[in-house]
């Protein structure tokens, strides 16, 4: 199947404004002028052609491969999945940017099915691969070094080797993912199309999710008993969603023999799961001296006896409230990336002048932000809700990161560009930390400085700690959907139960606040994608303590490992920097800068 983009950051936003200045949109045409483009209508007629030509050629034949005539296959597939690549990123783009619209909606559905019909005879080339014999594939790799570059391919392509269906069934899931993508467009378009109201004014999600970060606590509590009050109004269709999405991953799960609902993430993700369980035992260790030590702190800045959750993400009492400018977050973010290094700059600046923005906020368009790679002869293109509060700064610095690794990573090509989610946050996780460090070092007083340190902290605890706190929610919840249906008052239930870990004693949770679980999207579109955020931010801390310590060469070294794409392990990529993630020790001293800032602030109370 050929994922769509989805939104990847939990990003607090609300109805736009000309305040911002001239917001970028995105310019597709890079992609195709219209859905009536004759390039896209050749493109689909050659994309149809060849798959069955392929299929013609290879089907039942790849064992029987020399080396040169693997290579030619393995060649065609990338062109394939480049134009059916090309084709699902031009419908998802204009989908995202208005899902109420029923005509982007149909056209986006209709590629889909379509390039689900063309490419279901190209199963066979996965389940071949994982016939041939290692000897006659590692000979393979011997005899020809241009084949020999596709291994990491062939590697994470046989790791599903044990959990293999038959021909048949295989493809039978393929055409049957459709319907699962279905369930997903139910769930965007709800989500798209949920109306709040508040002081009079009705707003959509992101609009009223702003309000958590308003300095006036009355606004903030109004949003969250709004947002309770929608979520629940529509909370059986959430909970339908969850439980038909859960059911279906447990059965192709079973049928599989997958020995965890997390392993097929695990496997994609290409990481051990004993490096997950050593990474999520170490943040909920740490939840003590983290998230629960800094609210605490930050009741005391709220003047408050009991935190309630609309006060997680308020600004701090002395916090500046005005809004910054497209062009300001603009030049922090550039002079941030061109300081660490100016070819980080040179590659930013595009994304500002040739439309690889969609930065408004706009009725109808998908919540939160992304940066789609799109294909590999094109670029990214980036998309925000920008509202000109210094996290959608960090945003904008998180997104171009992920933008800069993606631009670098191309060279690598359509099979070995794309990199696993665990890799895939470190630029952008990076990419804030510059950004931060360089408005760190520009505070004049030490009150400002107070502000970007806990302003940073929260960042980190909602990488860290809230992430985890979603893991293990999502855990619970596929572990009891294996044994039934779900009713909302579980699945509330379970959401429940991590909430006051990850958070901490200081927490009050108001009523209704046990449905919020309902409006995160990876929980739909990629079950168990949330540890990968605490993992980036893990391996960005104990990167950036080895360029803090200067660190010869460290920029090269990482210029490499993000051109390396999805082309190394982990193990391989952080090598070069005296780093390895499967050490259980790696953990704590990525967090331990968690902690280093949180001593700090606890230092200026003295």
């Amino acid at each position: 199947m050929f994922q769509l983009p989805f939104p990847v950051r939990d990003a607090n936003a609300a109805s736009g404004s000309d305040q911002f200045g001239d917001l970028p949109e995105w310019d597709l045409t890079d992609l195709y002028a219209s859905e009536d483009a004759p390039e896209l209508k050749r493109d689909l007629e050659w994309l149809e052609n060849e798959c069955a030509a392929f299929a013609k050629d290879y089907e039942g034949k790849l064992a029987d491969q020399d080396a040169a005539g693997l290579l030619n296959c393995v060649l065609r597939n990338e062109k394939i999945n480049g134009i059916a690549g090309r084709i699902m990123s031009y419908a998802g783009l204009r989908y995202y940017q208005l899902t109420t619209d029923a005509d982007r909606a149909k056209f986006m559905s209709d590629m889909q099915e379509s390039i689900t019909v063309f490419t279901t005879p190209l199963v066979f080339f996965t389940l071949e691969i994982n016939r041939i014999d290692d000897a006659v594939l590692a000979a393979h790799f011997d005899a020809n070094t241009d084949l020999a570059r596709y291994k990491p391919v062939f590697d994470r392509i046989r790791a599903m080797k044990p959990y293999q269906l038959s021909d048949e069934l295989e493809k039978f899931l393929h055409d049957l993912g459709v319907v699962g993508d279905a369930w997903e467009r139910l769930f965007d378009e709800t989500i798209a199309g949920l109306t709040f109201t508040i002081d009079g004014e009705e707003l959509n999600i992101e609009g009223t999710l702003n309000f958590l970060t308003e300095q006036d606590r009355s606004k903030r509590e109004a949003a969250s008993r709004e947002l309770a009050r929608v979520f629940q109004d529509n909370i059986k269709i959430f909970a339908r969603v969850h439980n038909t999405q859960a059911k279906e991953k447990e059965i192709i799960d079973r049928w599989r023999e997958m020995p965890s609902a997390q392993m097929g993430r695990h496997l994609s993700n290409d990481v051990e799961p004993e490096v997950v369980e050593a990474l999520r035992s170490a943040v909920v260790a740490a939840y003590p001296k983290l998230s629960h030590r800094y609210y605490d702190l930050k009741r005391k800045w709220l003047g408050l006896d009991r935190m309630q959750v609309w006060d997680r993400n308020a600004p701090l009492p002395m916090e500046d409230t005005r809004t910054v400018s497209w062009a300001e977050a603009e030049q922090t973010v550039m002079e941030a990336y061109t300081a660490f290094d100016p070819r980080m700059g040179k590659l930013t600046k595009p994304f500002f002048s040739k439309g690889w923005i969609d930065a408004g906020v706009k009725p109808g368009k998908a919540p939160g932000a992304f940066a789609h790679p799109t294909v590999t002869d094109v670029h990214p293109y980036v998309m925000l809700n920008y509202l000109g509060k210094p996290r959608d700064v960090m945003t904008l610095a998180h997104e171009l990161g992920h933008g800069v690794h993606q631009v670098l990573a191309a060279d690598q090509g359509e099979m070995l560009s794309s990199t696993p989610l665990t890799l895939a946050e470190t630029a952008s996780v990076f990419g804030e930390m510059l950004t931060f460090r360089k408005m760190l070092d520009k505070a004049e007083t030490k009150e400002q400085r107070k502000i970007l340190l806990a302003g940073k902290v929260e960042d980190m605890i909602n990488t860290v700690v809230r992430q985890i706190a979603f893991y293990d929610f999502e855990c619970k919840l596929h572990a009891a959907r294996a044994e039934g249906e779900l009713t909302p008052d579980d699945i509330n239930a379970l959401w429940m139960s991590v909430q006051a870990e990850s958070l901490g004693e200081c927490f009050d949770f108001m009523e209704g606040y046990e449905t919020f679980w309902a409006y995160i999207p990876h929980f739909v579109h990629s079950p168990f994608y949330v540890y990968a955020y605490a993992f980036g931010d893990g391996l960005v801390n104990a990167l950036y303590s080895v360029y803090a310590e200067g660190d010869e060469g460290f920029e090269d070294k990482y210029f490499d490992m993000l051109k390396a794409g999805g082309s190394k392990h982990h193990k391989e990529l952080l090598a070069p920097f005296g780093l390895d993630a499967s050490d259980p020790k790696f953990w704590d001293k990525g967090l331990s800068m968690i902690s280093g800032f949180i001593d700090e602030l606890e230092a200026m109370e003295d």
